[in-house]
This record gives C-alpha cells, structure tokens and sequence, in this order.
C-alpha cells in the first residue's frame, strides 16, 4: 500500500480502465514511428541513392529540424486552443506526408518528404505527456507515464522489427506505416475525452509565466540531460548501431531490426515498473543510475566484435532508458500548471529535437573521425557528462 492509500494493484486497474489512456498510447506511438521504422532500412538506402554512411544522418535530421522551430508554437497554440485542435491535423500530416514518401526515388525529394512528416511529428512527443500530466495526478501520473514509456518502447521495438521485414522487399516499404496516423487521428478527434485549458490570459501574461516556469535550476539540468541522452539515441544507437551491426556481425536489415527491438523491450519492461523502482531509490538516484548504465552500454559496444559481446550492450542500454525516460517526463510535466503545461512541454520538445537534429551530426564527425569505435567512445563521454549534470543540477530534487 502506498502513502495515497490507494495500492499499486488499484491503480493499475484504474489507469487501464480509461480509454483516454489508451488514445494517449495511440499518439506516443506515432511519435517514435518516424524513425525507428526505417532506421533497418538505412544500408539499404545508402546502396540505392549511392550515398555516404555520413549523409543517412539527414533522414533523421531532415525530420527532427521541424520540432526545434516549430514545437514551441505548437505547445502554445495548444494552451491557447486546446489540444484537439492540434493533435489531429498533426496526426493527418504526419500520415499524408510519411506514407508519400514511399513513391520518391530523389534522396533530396526524400528529405522534402522527411521535412513535412517532421511538421507533422512535431506536437506528437509533447502532447502525448501533455495529456498524460493533464489528466492524472500524483503516483497515478508516475505509473501512467511508466506505461506509456513502457508503450513508446514496444513501439520502438516493433517499428524497427517490422521495418526491417518490410525493408527485405526494398527499402521503401517501411513508408507503408505512416497512413495508419490518418484513421487514427479522426478516432482520437471523436473519442478523446480530455480537460482543456480553461480560462485563456493575455499572451504576454501567457509567456511570462512559461519563463517562470522555464528559469528553474532543476528545469534547467532536466534539460540539458534530455538533449545529451538524445544525442545518443538519435546519433548512437538510431543512426550508427545499424551500421555496426551490419559491418561487425553482417547482420541483415531483420537481424538489425530484432536487436533493435530487444533493446526496447528491455526498455518496455523496466519503464512498467518504474513507479516501484523510484520509491526504492527516488528520482534522482534513479536518473543517476540510468546514466551510468548509458555509458557502460557505449563502452561495450565500441570495442564489440560479436552477439556475445552486443547483447549485453543492447540490454543495458534498455535498462538505463526504461528508468530515464519515464522518469525524466514525470518530474518536468509537474513544473507547470494545465493552461501553460503545452507551452511548457514543447520547449522539452524543442531541447530534444535539437538533440535528435544534431546527434547524428556530431556523430557523424566522430565517425569521420575514428570510425565506429570512436562514435561509440564519444557516446560513453556523453553518458559521463549526463552523470555529472544530475549530480549538479539535480540531486536536491525530488518532485
């Protein structure tokens, strides 16, 4: 039984009763598809367009450039006309632009394509634990996110499965996936049942309270740890881990995908019982202890020359991510209250863009750099610095 009086057992029923939860999972699950679906399918890109193992990086650049601009106004647009309005038009171009993508044979016209679906994900990351914060509190809001970090990782870990089989027909089939956001859209228009912001501010009113909320000390390392675990996300593990796969172990576009869904099972798995793991060690420990688990991950993978070897690696990597993600969410998306809490969230939304934008650049010069072995290395040094900012900016907090 826990301090609220209501047990882990109840809450779990409560939570998995509510349909409004299970339309949140709807839209995370988009979130993570733009990319996850076609990382197996990079090689097979590289050989098609004849280009290098450095310029794939824009596949995932092209997508993420949108969410460092553009977040931010969808977070307010969303304060200031609710969250309906612009959940589904992002959830419709997000499919229409995704899935035209499958008919291109023009690498530049590829990343046009990649920029609109990108216009489209934009709101989808921020809204999703938007709603989350929105509609629960206290631990409910804690396991809530665990399930729907739990959910965001068996989409990261069936996209690149089934993203990989498609990928074995030819590297533009996984585009097939986006149109299913158009359908679900509509049905998340009509079925959503969630609060939305009450009284609307005069807007400088508005912004002045999203700083406030935004110049905190926590707020800021909450930040700044988010954008460096993106960098190895995106630049690491989404762009490079493929790559190694394929050159160390030749393993095909299927084998990538697996290994790849393996990690995000791990990651499902510890993420479902986060609340359990942060009353045992709270918050920061916690956050603590996921870095150092980054680091270990990268550390193994870079002078990794077999699956004896990798696996562990892709486990820990989902351990560490289990812990970070849903933990992370739940203690920024209590700073702010319900009429400024988009606003608040698309600035997280726009510090992660910017960390998928340019991780797979700054990897890319690591790899010109060293290689493989040297992106991964880079990657351990990440992990370190993120150990460091949660010892500094976060070790007194515990919201």
């Amino acid at each position: 039984m826990n301090s609220t009086g209501m047990s882990d057992a109840t809450i779990s029923r409560d939570l998995l009763r509510d349909k409004n939860l299970y339309m949140v999972f709807i839209v995370t699950l988009f979130a993570v598809m733009g990319v996850a679906s076609i990382a197996p399918a990079f090689p097979q890109i590289i050989r098609f367009f004849s280009i290098t193992k450095k310029e794939v990086g824009w596949l995932i650049a092209s997508f993420t450039i949108p969410g460092v601009f553009l977040a931010p106004l969808m977070g307010i647009l969303a304060d200031r006309t609710g969250r309906k309005n612009i959940l589904v038009p992002s959830l419709i171009l997000f499919g229409i632009a995704g899935f035209i993508c499958l008919f291109t044979r023009d690498f530049k016209i590829l990343l046009l394509l990649r920029f609109f679906q990108g216009i489209g994900a934009a709101a989808l990351g921020s809204l999703n634990v938007t709603l989350i914060g929105d509609l629960y509190e206290g631990e409910k809001r804690i396991a809530a996110m665990g399930y729907n970090a739990s959910v965001l990782s068996i989409g990261t870990a069936s996209y690149p499965a089934i993203g990989g089989a498609l990928a074995i027909a030819g590297w533009q089939f996984p585009f097939i996936l986006p149109v299913l956001a158009i359908p679900l859209g509509l049905i998340i228009a009509f079925r959503l049942k969630n609060p939305e912001p009450g009284l609307i501010h005069p807007l400088k009113g508005y912004l002045k309270n999203v700083w406030k909320n935004l110049y905190q000390r926590r707020v800021l390392g909450l930040f700044l740890v988010n954008i460096l675990v993106f960098f190895l996300l995106y630049g690491a593990s989404l762009t490079y881990f493929p790559l190694l796969l394929e050159d160390r172990v030749q393993a095909n576009s299927l084998h990538i995908g697996l290994a790849m869904s393996l990690m995000s099972f791990v990651t499902a798995i510890t993420s479902s019982q986060v609340l359990k793991i942060s009353r045992l060690l709270g918050k920061p420990a916690l956050l603590s202890a996921a870095t150092l688990l980054y680091g270990f991950s990268m550390l193994l993978i870079s002078y990794s020359f077999s699956w004896i070897w990798i696996l562990p690696a892709i486990i820990c990597f989902g351990l560490g991510h289990g812990m970070f993600i849903p933990t992370i969410q739940t203690m920024l998306v209590g700073l702010a209250p319900l009429n400024e809490r988009a606003g608040f969230m698309s600035i997280n939304i726009m510090i992660m863009r910017i960390g998928q934008t340019t991780g797979p650049l700054i990897m890319g010069i690591s790899y010109g750099a060293g290689g493989l072995t040297a992106v991964f290395l880079s990657g351990t040094g990440i992990a370190i610095i993120m150990f460091l900012v949660v010892l500094v900016f976060l070790r007194d907090s515990h919201k």
